[in-house]
């Protein structure tokens, strides 16, 4: 049956299976990436009837001269760098221990991982309180070592900080799930040949664990980095409807967003999507690139 040489018959039926979700696909993901590819070149565009008077790279070259835009594109590079690296680190961490715990590692996954499913909205209301300068918690904390009181919300200097900070621990959940079935699917055999070999815990994690273990990294890496990249939500609840103080948080989709249901600039908001895509796709493509020597499958 395997080996049996298609049909028409059977072709037509495996299509009409995969009918529905290729509409569905087609709908919501490709059709608004061409549609907004295209929107990116109208310079003179009458939203409500759907006319295009003229084509041309005029948004673009908006973009390339708007120094918010330049904002954007840093402080989203900013949030990158801050918050996938310590991620991956804490949730490897997190992991390797819970991979040690027996008796009550059901519930401590649990825990850790209702962020994740907790709505950015409830999050964010946490963390104001968090945050607060005047009773919150982890000023309090900080005064108990001597560190006087940070106004993390309303500082353009600490509000990338705060952001940060509060998205890793939203996303530590789902990637600790991750390591932990990487860990799981590590035989131990790898590791008692290890320590017959004399390698000690240490010798055991960068020349057993890590390596076997890379595939997984790659992926939490490449679905931490993509996502990062849209981050939008977390920088709207936390700040209450704006980007920040003087526009410290002000990412690329939060200057998309402006520019769109904001002010109506339908093209450059979509020249500014296509930015992002190109983006996103340089990262990934090294990231790929990086994997073939150093990701072991």
């Amino acid at each position: 049956m395997l080996n049996e040489k298609p049909t028409w018959k059977s072709s037509i039926k495996g299509w009409l299976y995969l009918l529905p979700m290729l509409a569905i696909s087609l709908t919501f993901n490709i059709y608004p990436i061409i549609k907004s590819f295209l929107m990116s070149f109208y310079t003179k565009y009458d939203f409500y009837n759907d006319i295009v008077s003229a084509y041309g790279f005029s948004n673009f070259t908006y973009l390339w001269n708007d120094p918010d835009f330049h904002l954007a594109v840093r402080n989203t590079l900013i949030f990158v760098i801050g918050v996938v690296p310590l991620n991956v680190i804490i949730s490897l961490a997190i992991a390797l221990m819970l991979n040690k715990i027996k008796y009550v590692a059901s519930a401590f996954r649990t825990i850790y991982f209702l962020p994740f499913v907790t709505s950015t909205v409830a999050i964010a209301q946490v963390w104001n309180w968090i945050y607060n300068a005047d009773y919150g918690l982890l000023n309090y904390l900080l005064g108990l070592v001597g560190i006087n009181p940070i106004n993390w919300l309303n500082d353009p200097n600490w509000a990338m900080p705060a952001l940060i900070i509060m998205s890793i621990w939203k996303g530590l959940g789902f990637n600790i799930v991750l390591f932990l079935v990487g860990l799981n699917n590590i035989n131990t055999r790898y590791y008692q040949a290890a320590e017959i070999d004399g390698a000690n815990s240490w010798h055991q994690f960068t020349n057993v664990t890590i390596p076997l273990l890379s595939p997984m990294t790659f992926l939490v890496t490449v679905n931490g980095v993509i996502g990062s990249f849209k981050v939008f939500d977390e920088i709207f609840a936390l700040f209450q409807g704006s980007s920040g103080p003087s526009k410290s948080a002000l990412t690329i989709v939060y200057y998309l967003y402006e520019k769109f249901y904001t002010e109506w600039k339908y093209g450059i908001a979509a020249a500014s999507g296509v930015v992002l895509f190109f983006l996103i796709l340089i990262v990934t493509l090294l990231q790929l690139w990086y994997s073939r020597k150093h990701v072991h499958y």
